[in-house]
């Protein structure tokens, strides 16, 4: 998952052009993005169905309820919040809150969410999620939260659902989005993801 964080959104719908030709197919827009929700708007109309496209940051029902008239196809918080999960879960909308102990996780999981970001992911480290997997493997979780390119294939590894990668994926081509930025992108998405299948790959052959 591509997380789009930036100081306003004009150049987020070339970014996630870039993305998509790299062949990341998940892509969070966050709300403490100026203008957000329009870019996400034109985000999913310019790249159709093949690409999921979300909201982050959602920290309210009203953000949730906006978020969605937007067009988000799922909602992502750093924070549990029981009542915002369910009213999403309700809806049949995916919900992925930001949790860091075996309490927030279980809870978050209970109350309806469809997968949990741990979050801030660098504090513990691929170690502390696989320590929580450990005692909840039917939770699946979401590695967020200065999680590196390099790291991707250690917190897969380590058990982790997906993982959420933001500046170190970006680098400024939000800020720049140059053809020679933008193609530099489209080329550490393929590296991330190809990290990442080396993991699925290695679990299919041991299956």
């Amino acid at each position: 998952m591509a997380i789009l964080r930036s100081a306003d959104a004009s150049g987020l719908p070339a970014v996630a052009k870039a993305l998509a030709a790299g062949g990341i197919t998940c892509l969070e827009v966050t709300l403490t993005t100026a203008g957000a929700l329009d870019a996400l708007a034109r985000i999913r109309d310019e790249l159709g169905p093949e690409v999921a496209v979300g909201a982050g940051t959602v920290l309210t029902a009203a953000q949730a309820k906006d978020a969605l008239a937007a067009g988000a196809q799922f909602l992502v918080s750093p924070n549990v919040d029981s009542e915002v999960i369910r009213g999403a879960a309700a809806g049949g909308t995916p919900f992925y809150p930001g949790a860091w102990t075996p309490t927030e996780v279980f809870t978050a999981w209970q109350v309806g969410a469809a997968a949990v970001k741990l979050f801030p992911a660098c504090t513990g480290g691929p170690g502390h999620l696989r320590q929580l997997r450990a005692p909840l493997p039917e939770i699946p979780l979401i590695a967020v939260g200065g999680v590196d390119i390099a790291q991707a294939r250690d917190y897969t590894e380590a058990g982790a659902y997906a993982v959420g990668v933001g500046s170190p994926l970006l680098r400024g081509a939000d800020e720049n989005p140059t053809p020679e930025s933008l193609d530099s992108l489209t080329g550490r998405a393929r590296t991330v993801l190809e990290a990442v299948r080396v993991t699925a790959r290695a679990e299919e052959a041991r299956s």
